[in-house]
């Protein structure tokens, strides 16, 4: 309408991901052109040399403009959306009536949104086969131990524009990131009532449907038919759990390949992937990697573990794994042998020695394995350890990390062994002196000896592997910390670290 006053534009810019980072690649777009956002909500996937991120919305409002395509290579400061204020006028330009509205918002407008949304769904359809790991449970690490597992049977042989969603829920408005989040959450779109602009549904609506689902919004394997949404009878398909105590078959790899019936398949790799092979070989050809290891008891930790572990959960709201018992004792041990937490800079014929400790955690992802660390990790309680590293897992997981929690670490912890691993060889996280593996702590029989003489006892025990380098790290100086290591963590007081 001509006399309709236009609405107040945002422009998006591409902001600052990282100290040394000047520029990213758009991998996805979490919006379409049309679709109403909240402040702080993700419209876009970045990728760095050094990580995944999504990009969140700095105001509310409703998308006017995508600026880049996927795959464009944008450098900080460039806008790469526009966002207008929320109207509930739609954006093709048709009327506020229900004619031609319908079909124009279901379906792209533009080059650059057909390729996002293309993009999207492949996304989608592989995160449906994928396991779903964000939770932490009580076994977690790094590499978080299964929870549960559940078995989606849904997805279409042939990519659809929702994304894999059921007849139901293609006609309804709403964003590709709305209707994953309800796909995970169980329930399907077509019970859920939109407040956006032309009954869209919003992520603020998708989140209230979440906390509180509608009757008969469970979404379930049954196939879509033409009834009208509120076809009654509809049976949900039954989640499968993994039942507690028992042994459960380990989790699928993250990444999934789809063959399409071929014999092999080729894809390019992804940037995150190119980056850790990268780093993998650097580290490999610039270092003299050495790994020793020792065998610890770790009685007695988790017996205090088991006996604590559900009144910290309530008290401190993250789950006592013994990863954070690990992570203590190494920052324990660390000071009084410095050439651990150090960096050789060869050219330059120079030893950096830290006296802090940033923390690096590897987090096992979708997308490869990426190592976060706590800044300042060193005066940490086991309880603030526990926070911090269920906290940098999930963002990470979520791509919420930022690039500058990828850099910067001194000293890291690898977990193999919540995934069973009963030794391993990690290769260092270069330019750092050394890293940990801590391995699968099993029910062993060994000799106890004391002041009864010997005798064979039933323990908890593991290894602790560490991979360090030769240059600057002498070998009997990597023993002495493992050694110290292997002490405090068999006879410190963990009662007082948690409270009890």
């Amino acid at each position: 309408r001509p006399d309709r006053k236009p609405p107040a534009m945002a422009n998006v810019e591409l902001p600052q991901l990282g100290e040394s980072v000047t520029e990213g690649v758009v991998t996805a777009w979490l919006v379409e052109v049309g679709d109403t956002v909240e402040v702080d909500e993700p419209i876009v996937e970045v990728s760095t040399d050094k990580v995944d991120t999504e990009i969140p919305s700095p105001v509310a409002g409703v998308v006017q403009e995508l600026k880049a395509e996927v795959d464009d290579t944008i450098e900080v400061g460039q806008v790469i959306a526009v966002i207008g204020e929320d109207e509930g006028a739609d954006t093709d330009g048709g009327g506020d009536g229900d004619g031609g509205a319908d079909g124009a918002e279901g379906e792209p407008s533009g080059a650059p949104e057909d390729e996002a949304t293309s993009e999207q769904v492949a996304e989608e359809m592989e995160a449906e086969s994928a396991t779903d790991e964000d939770e932490d449970d009580d076994e977690s690490a790094d590499d978080d131990a299964p929870a549960e597992s559940t078995s989606t049977t849904s997805a279409p042989s042939s990519p659809a524009p929702s994304g894999g969603d059921t007849s139901s829920s293609e006609a309804v408005l709403t964003s590709p990131l709305v209707r994953k989040l309800l796909r995970e959450a169980g329930i399907d779109a077509a019970r859920v009532e939109g407040t956006g602009p032309g009954g869209r549904i919003t992520r603020a609506d998708a989140e209230a449907a979440i906390a509180d689902p509608p009757a008969d919004a469970t979404s379930g394997a049954a196939p879509a038919t033409d009834q009208p949404a509120a076809g009654a009878g509809v049976t949900p398909a039954p989640v499968q759990v993994a039942a507690v105590g028992t042994p459960d078959r380990p989790r699928p790899s993250p990444t999934q390949v789809d063959f399409q019936g071929q014999r092999e398949v080729v894809q390019d790799l992804t940037r995150v992937r190119k980056a850790i092979a990268k780093g993998m070989m650097d580290s490999l050809q610039s270092t003299a990697q050495l790994t020793a290891a020792v065998e610890v008891d770790m009685t007695a930790i988790m017996n205090l573990r088991a006996a604590v572990k559900d009144d910290f959960k309530a008290r401190e709201g993250a789950s006592l794994s013994p990863l954070p018992f690990a992570a203590k004792a190494v920052l324990m041990t660390i000071p009084r042998h410095p050439t651990v937490n150090a960096r050789m800079d060869l050219d330059a014929g120079t030893a950096t020695y830290y006296r802090h400790v940033n923390l690096g955690m590897a987090v096992d992802t979708e997308r490869g394995l990426l190592v976060p660390n706590i800044k300042d990790a060193q005066d940490m309680t086991v309880a603030a350890l526990a926070r911090n590293i269920a906290d940098i897992a999930k963002r990470t997981r979520d791509k919420k990390i930022s690039p500058d929690e990828i850099q910067g670490g001194t000293f890291t912890i690898t977990n193999t062994g919540s995934l069973g691993t009963l030794f391993d060889t990690p290769i260092l996280n270069a330019p750092e002196a050394a890293i940990l593996a801590t391995a699968a702590i099993e029910k062993r029989p060994v000799v106890v000896s004391d002041a009864w003489g010997d005798s064979i006892a039933i323990r908890w025990m593991t290894y602790l592997c560490m991979t360090y380098d030769h240059r600057i790290l002498d070998g009997a100086d990597a023993a002495r910390f493992l050694q110290d290591l292997k002490w405090v963590i068999e006879n410190h007081d963990w009662r007082a670290e948690v409270g009890v």
